[in-house]
């Protein structure tokens, strides 16, 4: 069976163009049939035409080619997952914008694929990392600087009804039930136990 070149271009909207991507796959000699579209957000990987390249179009030795890697998601981490599928699917990915992934090999050389595979990965990957942990120090220096502005995190205290004291101590002098002692202050089990922990 002959391996195929299928060539893959998204746009985020409806009303934003393709034509761009599709003419440079028809200068690469792509027919239309072959071209798979999608105008759908690269937020999440779960969009029809890129489901159907997965699912059912592309086979072991055939070719993908895409604009520029943002065409298959906007996030390092499913860009990453995505070219790992693609390797060990045994797929050639090649990227307009990345002429290294464009170079065609002697028979007998792929490993050269593999090493470019393997080098996109890396990079994207500690790309990934990077915009992981400075999302993450970003959000924390959000936080320290709303602590120090008295803005309160977390789930709020709960608050004791007006007729705590007294029902607590008929509880502990067991003159009423836990189940009681919760009907008369309108609490929930977790909260009963809470506050009265707290109130030792």
């Amino acid at each position: 069976m002959n391996n195929k070149t299928f060539y893959y271009a998204r746009v985020s909207t409806r009303e934003q163009n393709l034509n761009r991507q599709i003419a440079a796959f028809l200068a690469l000699g792509a027919t239309e049939r072959d071209i798979i579209t999608d105008k759908e957000s690269g937020a999440n990987l779960d969009r029809k035409g890129y489901t159907a390249l997965k699912n059912t179009l592309l086979r072991r030795g055939d070719t993908l080619v895409i604009k520029s890697l943002d065409r298959l998601s906007r996030n390092k981490t499913d860009i990453k997952n995505e070219l790992q599928f693609f390797k060990d699917n045994g797929i050639r990915l090649k990227v307009l914008d990345l002429p290294t992934t464009l170079m065609e090999c002697p028979e007998g050389q792929e490993w050269v694929w593999d090493m470019v595979n393997n080098i996109l990965i890396e990079v994207i990957g500690t790309i990934a990392q990077q915009e992981r942990e400075t999302t993450k120090a970003r959000q924390s220096e959000g936080i320290a600087v709303a602590k120090s502005k008295g803005v309160p995190f977390g789930r709020p205290k709960a608050q004791q009804p007006d007729n705590w004291d007294s029902v607590i101590c008929e509880w502990r002098n067991g003159n009423i039930t836990a189940k009681r002692a919760m009907e008369l202050t309108q609490t929930k089990r977790t909260t009963f136990y809470k506050l009265a922990k707290s109130n030792i």
